[in-house]
């Protein structure tokens, strides 16, 4: 039986009705500051946690409900003989349910430029100790966070005269998982505030969820889709949907790859993902240029695929992008009439992400393996400089297909071969357990193409095959890491066949 009720929010959507619902059913309500003055204003009858405690609120607000009458009320036991007559020889009351939510720390560091002090005045002490006490002793204590379970909690009393012990430990564990996520937060706003680099001993990551999802990578795996805290401006999480219907799991796990390797990109590009991999990738003075460069790289794969395009589309990008089928269109914004063109397919989900150009240098990457976590900054790598190994230096335009074709490299699965020319993609390797076969898969889907092209390779080459397939396909440079034992061959071959290359003295492995 509910007796006592203790209320203290910060959100205070629907606490007046849940106040006077539980006033009604003869529930004596204790409350503080801001809470307790829109309650009275609502003309109910609180108690100030002051007249409790017998100690003035304190320390502007600090020091409230930290006491032993409040915390003696909350944690004892009610079916323990000795928890009672002791709180009866304090002249303690017992508190029967605890509805807090709390200070807005979240809301407060998202906001542009805020003052280290604002940040830590919004790190509520007494709100999560209360919860926390309520929680550890839910089988006596009904524990509300979230105001969407006033109704269920209401419901429960009027009906049952009382709140189960299965909805009890159900708001316990929301509650654990509530303070679990917020102290998270502060954690990581804390060390970033201190300028705390590497890896600490432990790491606690919190994500809110976005949306359940219809299934994972396959219809009997179930799947969610969560988000940081705090926006990343550019990220997947922050487009809009414009049109079509909801996402699934490999739809933002694409077009995530999309966004990302588009944002290698200063001009005007467009990427194409079929399966998390580039499958066509261009870039141009317009949408529509970008876009037909990275269709003619494989018209077969970006059937179905996903299209990230990083300027305003057009009527003809749009007119172009509709002759086939793709799942997802994502770019910054769209003209009227290219919206209403992608609109006329039912199913093409359009997404519009302002800041698709904004990189996150600071992000990190997350790898989950069976009962661990890998941690890695993100591959935000930039070459210092392109040495030039070769007798023969690359020229202008070849130079500038290089650096392409690297941008592009970076982002397909290894092992990883892309083969460029004149601002597009003509042939892609990615994802094989030897570096010759990408170059053969690449050089396969490129055919006639491959003379006069590019050829960039995302690690060194530990035999010269590959330049002996490039020679074969006509392609006249290289762009690779270097670093091989076997160096000096695959240079050698490059000299007899008069291909240029270069060295990047960094990889970019993606497994």
């Amino acid at each position: 039986m509910i007796k006592t009720a203790l209320i203290s929010v910060f959100d205070k959507s629907g606490i007046v009705e849940m106040a006077e619902q539980l006033s009604d059913l003869g529930v004596k309500i204790i409350s503080t500051g801001g809470t307790e003055k829109t309650l009275k204003q609502s003309g109910l009858d609180v108690i100030n946690i002051s007249d409790v405690t017998g100690f003035p609120e304190c320390l502007d607000g600090r020091v409230k409900t930290l006491h032993p009458k409040i915390h003696a009320g909350i944690l004892a036991m009610r079916d323990n003989k000795e928890h009672m007559e002791q709180l009866e020889k304090l002249n303690v009351d017992t508190i029967d349910m605890i509805i807090v939510n709390l200070y807005p720390f979240k809301q407060t560091i998202s906001k542009e430029h805020v003052e280290l002090e604002d940040a830590i005045e919004n790190i509520d002490i007494g709100g999560p100790t209360m919860l926390r006490a309520a929680a550890k002793n839910y089988k006596d204590v009904v524990v509300i966070v979230d105001p969407q379970d006033y109704r269920k909690v209401l419901d429960e009393i009027k009906e049952n005269g009382d709140v189960s012990e299965k909805t009890k430990f159900y708001l316990a564990f929301k509650v654990f998982n509530h303070t679990a996520a917020y102290d998270a937060l502060i954690s990581s706003y804390l060390k970033e505030q201190a300028g705390i680099e590497g890896y600490t001993d432990s790491v606690t990551i919190t994500f809110e969820k976005v949306q359940d999802l219809r299934y994972g990578e396959n219809p009997h795996q179930s799947a969610a889709f969560y988000k940081e805290p705090i926006a990343v401006k550019g990220s997947l999480p922050s487009a809009i949907q414009l049109h079509g219907k909801e996402l699934s799991f490999n739809n933002i796990n694409d077009a995530n790859a999309a966004v990302e390797c588009l944002k290698e990109f200063e001009d005007i590009a467009c990427v194409a993902v079929k399966h998390a991999n580039p499958c066509g990738v261009g870039v141009g003075d317009t949408a529509y240029s970008a876009y037909i460069k990275a269709y003619e790289c494989d018209p077969v794969s970006i059937f179905g695929g996903i299209i990230a395009i990083n300027d305003i589309v057009d009527k003809a990008a749009a007119d172009e992008i509709n002759k086939i089928f793709v799942e997802i269109v994502i770019a910054p914004d769209y003209t009227g009439e290219a919206l209403e063109i992608l609109k006329s397919k039912k199913n093409i989900r359009v997404m519009k992400l302002e800041d698709i150009k904004k990189k996150n240098t600071k992000s990190l990457d997350y790898k989950k393996v069976n009962g661990g976590l890998l941690i890695q900054n993100s591959d935000n790598g930039k070459i210092n400089e392109l040495k030039v190994v070769t007798n023969r230096k690359p020229t202008n335009e070849e130079l500038k297909d290089l650096n392409f074709a690297w941008k592009v490299v970076k982002h397909l699965r290894s092992n990883a071969i892309a083969l460029a020319k004149s601002g597009m993609t003509i042939g892609l390797g990615p994802g094989q357990t030897n570096r010759i076969w990408a170059a053969e898969n690449a050089i396969r889907q490129a055919g006639e193409k491959t003379f006069g092209c590019v050829l960039a390779s995302d690690a060194f080459f530990p035999f010269p095959d590959v330049v002996e397939a490039a020679a074969a396909a006509g392609i006249t440079a290289i762009i690779q890491p270097g670093g091989s034992l076997k160096d000096d061959e695959s240079i050698e071959l490059c000299n007899k066949h008069n291909i240029a290359m270069v060295f990047t003295g960094m990889r970019h492995f993606k497994h």
